[in-house]
């Protein structure tokens, strides 16, 4: 007996996680954290109403959840003013980077991202056997110059750009956004992640043209909405793009708790309001806890702050796992020089307190 024949681009493949979870990371060490402050999560956790709509939709459980999740679907086109059929809904942003992908990306397509940028598209692409171009970050940010100068050189079919980023928090404005939508190729498209962007500054996306179709946006209720153990996210784009997804999808993906948590949290506007400014009083907090322990912060357009630890990426990786022994889950950029950072999540004031006694410990633990 031979056992199962994977293709030869499976065999070819590592398994790999792309992220350990800190519940992982909590087994290894026989202990839970004191503070879970390093998976971009919302801390504040989701709406109450959207906590009730979900407690409703488990005694449902037994039906599948809508596979064209029309009450959520709509309700998304009506607050981005765009048509339904603009608007595919999925398991999450990393699940539609994965249908994106495997619609667009066969063996030895070009691709091209930033070097340290979200790892979970890239495994996305190394699955489908496409063949992925990086460029550096500049100053802390993706570049767009950089990535639309790879994308012609290589003649590639997909270009990810995260605006706010993912890992440094850093951000371009709208125009500058705009300026790459205008000068990606007419047969290449770019995916814009914008996961946190209910959480940046004004002026930071430009408006949404459904007509280009060569522009793909991918947003989230996991960050700003607090719902990202509910896995929902939803992608805004040309009318037939999106349709496309209906070719290879799992239409039942959708759990119909999901469905309705995200439908009430989308309808609770001013929760979201409560939670953005909480977000920004935390990066205010994060940001002075760093600098009185002599680190620097970045700006950030994120729930998140990265703090440069000062040196290189072993030092860092130190700072992180002093961290860790003393209960504080954190992560860290993968990729030099951004590697000389850590990350820490807005949260709440007790789990920031529980930072700002471990940070000081953990520094002075350092050789």
């Amino acid at each position: 007996m031979t056992g199962p024949r994977y293709t030869p681009l499976a065999q070819s493949l590592p398994a790999s996680v792309p992220f350990v979870g800190p519940e992982a990371q909590e087994r290894a060490r026989g202990a839970a954290f004191d503070a879970r402050l390093g998976a971009n999560e919302s801390i504040f956790g989701p709406s109450p109403k959207a906590i009730a709509a979900m407690q409703k939709a488990a005694s449902e459980v037994w039906m599948y959840g809508d596979p064209e999740s029309h009450d959520l679907r709509h309700a998304v086109a009506a607050h981005h003013d765009v048509d339904p059929a603009n608007v595919m809904i999925g398991e999450g942003i990393d699940c539609l980077l994965g249908y994106l992908v495997r619609l667009l990306i066969g063996p030895g397509d070009a691709v091209v991202t930033s070097d340290g940028a979200y790892p979970t598209f890239n495994y996305h692409v190394a699955g489908f056997g496409g063949a992925l171009h990086k460029v550096p970050y500049v100053d802390d940010k993706e570049d767009p110059d950089s990535l639309l100068a790879m994308a012609r050189e290589t003649n590639a079919k997909l270009i990810y750009f995260a605006n706010p980023d993912n890992p440094m928090g850093s951000w371009h404005d709208a125009a500058a956004v705009q300026h790459m939508i205008d000068a990606v190729a007419e047969d290449c498209l770019l995916v814009l992640d914008e996961a946190y962007v209910e959480l940046a500054p004004g002026g930071v996306s430009p408006p949404i043209d459904t007509l280009n179709a060569n522009v793909i946006r991918m947003r989230t209720f996991s960050k700003g909405y607090g719902m990202a153990g509910a896995r929902v996210g939803y992608s805004i784009g040309e009318a037939g793009l999106i349709d496309a997804f209906n070719k290879i999808r799992n239409h039942f993906g959708m759990c119909r708790i999901s469905q309705a948590g995200a439908l009430a949290a989308l309808q609770d506007q001013g929760y979201l309001a409560d939670v953005q400014a909480k977000v920004a009083a935390a990066r205010d907090r994060i940001s002075l806890i760093a600098q009185e322990n002599g680190l620097t912060p970045l700006p950030s357009a994120t729930n998140f702050v990265a703090i440069d630890c000062g040196k290189d990426g072993d030092h860092a990786r130190a700072v992180l796992a002093a961290l860790i022994q003393q209960g504080v889950f954190v992560r860290m950029p993968f990729v030099a020089p951004q590697d000389r950072c850590i990350r820490i999540s807005c949260g709440p004031k007790a789990d920031l307190d529980i930072f700002a006694a471990a940070l000081p410990k953990a520094l002075s633990a350092l050789p």
